[in-house]
């Protein structure tokens, strides 16, 4: 699939300092490390924009490439999603890298008044239902079990599992432990939609008025899924209160009954949380 963004390959002892200078009308500010390990920056000039830059990742999985994030968000927004802007994009054998337009708006997870909660719910629940039914046929990024629970095997055996971030019902648990359970409880069919892939609150960005949702960021594992690999990640991110002490389960329970699943398969729930062990 040909992109309509910019890809600039640069070496990558040089690439930050090609980017400062093609961008030197900015003032560059360091805001955190990102997803994945990635290292962010804001790009505050004429206009905004954010740097996403990571060194390549030995983990096989798509949401560790800034410049395989590139061409999901071009094609979310041929679809009418609304997403940040791709400014350029590049990749050399160390480094990969992505510069968008920032997304006005505020996050799904910054701290709302009580009043505004259950509309942040319905906005989340909203915007999966609206990823859900695009065209499968039509997504070229395949987020699938042949391909999750492979490049979990890999993580696996190549010490990349993050064993001091797992969720709490499964702290102090062991790689082999993990991956047994895995393989014990995959399902054995799938409904696969277009997933975001790590559908969680601080990836959705709301109008703080009208609380519509202006724009999906972090869109790195975007591909066909079960559509559970969202509807985990989206209540966990909802009912966990050590990640958002303001919501929590009713909140999720919220999630599930404006999205329109009121029987929850408890099961694929858990197995699709599982495999976000690995990535």
């Amino acid at each position: 699939m040909r992109s309509a963004h910019s890809r600039i390959v640069v070496h990558m002892h040089d690439s930050l300092t090609t980017l400062k200078h093609r961008f030197r009308g900015h003032d560059w500010t360091p805001i955190a490390d990102g997803c994945s390990g990635a290292e962010v920056w804001r790009l505050d000039g004429t206009t905004t924009l954010y740097l996403k830059l990571a060194r390549r990742s030995p983990h096989p999985d798509s949401g560790f490439s800034p410049a395989g994030e590139a061409d999901r968000l071009v094609w979310l927004s041929g679809h009418g999603i609304p997403v940040p802007e791709v400014v350029g994009a590049g990749e050399h054998d160390d480094e990969s890298w992505l510069i968008t337009t920032a997304v006005v708006g505020r996050s799904a997870a910054s701290p709302w008044p009580e009043e505004q909660r259950g509309g942040v719910v319905d906005a989340l629940a909203g915007v999966a239902r609206v990823l859900h039914s695009l065209p499968v046929t039509d997504c070229p990024f395949d987020r699938s079990l042949a391909v999750t629970v492979p490049n979990a095997r890999r993580a696996a055996a190549n010490g990349l599992v993050d064993l001091d971030d797992l969720d709490d019902d499964r702290e102090g648990w062991t790689v082999p432990r993990l991956l047994a359970q895995l393989e014990g409880t995959r399902p054995d069919t799938e409904e696969l939609v277009v997933c975001h892939g790590d559908l969680c609150l601080p990836n959705v960005i709301l109008d703080p008025d009208t609380l519509a949702v202006t724009g999906l960021i972090d869109v790195g594992r975007l591909g066909t899924a079960d559509r559970y690999s969202d509807l985990a990640l989206a209540t966990r991110s909802l009912s966990s209160i050590s990640l958002n002490p303001q919501f929590g389960e009713p909140y999720a329970d919220r999630f599930l009954a404006r999205y329109g699943e009121p029987a929850i398969d408890v099961q694929r729930l858990r197995f699709y949380r599982l495999l976000d062990e690995f990535f």
